[in-house]
């Protein structure tokens, strides 16, 4: 879905139609990857490997707001530990590697670097098809981590890529990364609970 289409003529009617646009593609998400999703999530940090994560952008907050979220949030009440490094955060080595190498490969490096077989990686992507996040993922499957890949407009070619892709229908930047960033508080929320003491749940902010 495409939006806008046409001019607006005041911030309240924008409003409106944004979040309407914004609830139609968060309910065309395909609940049945997002179950796959956060089974895999579950076995990786139960198993004690570790979590990267990467995008560019708009998308690389949300890279950094994920390891926020499931590093100290998913730990809290319960016993679960997870590892999580966001390859969007390391700037002093992503502009190493982008001027000494080349932009495309700043994700992958990492991955070469710091990643074993065992590990997963979740890329956020709105295209899909950005080089370095493409790169990133051709990188882990060659080389045994699983993969999930949030992606939107088309997929791209990370979406056709990846284990699992957590795909959003719309063809607007903002809409892609609201929808991107409420999966993510969705994982985080929902592995912490599923953990927890049933008594907890009522008692606790999430």
């Amino acid at each position: 879905m495409k939006f806008p289409v046409e001019i607006h003529a005041s911030a309240s009617e924008y409003w409106e139609h944004y979040r309407e646009t914004v609830a139609a593609a968060a309910s065309r998400v395909d609940t049945a990857a997002l179950e796959r999703a956060a089974d895999l999530l579950i076995g990786l940090f139960s198993s004690g490997r570790t979590l990267y994560v990467c995008g560019n952008g708009g998308s690389a907050s949300i890279s950094n707001h994920l390891l926020c979220d499931f590093a100290k949030g998913i730990q809290t009440d319960t016993t679960l530990k997870p590892k999580v490094v966001s390859l969007s955060s390391h700037l002093e080595l992503i502009t190493a590697i982008g001027n000494d190498l080349e932009f495309a490969e700043i994700f992958a490096y990492q991955l070469q670097t710091f990643a074993s077989a065992g590990d997963a990686l979740l890329t956020i992507s709105a295209s899909g098809n950005s080089e370095n996040i493409v790169r990133a993922v051709e990188w882990a499957r060659g080389n045994g981590l699983a993969t999930i890949a949030m992606t939107g407009f088309e997929g791209g070619r990370s979406a056709a890529l990846a284990d699992v892709n957590l795909h959003v229908p719309a063809k607007n930047y903002g809409i892609v990364e609201d929808v991107h960033q409420s999966i993510m508080h969705v994982f985080a929320q929902y592995l912490r609970m599923r953990l927890m003491e049933p008594g907890l749940v009522a008692k606790r902010h999430f």
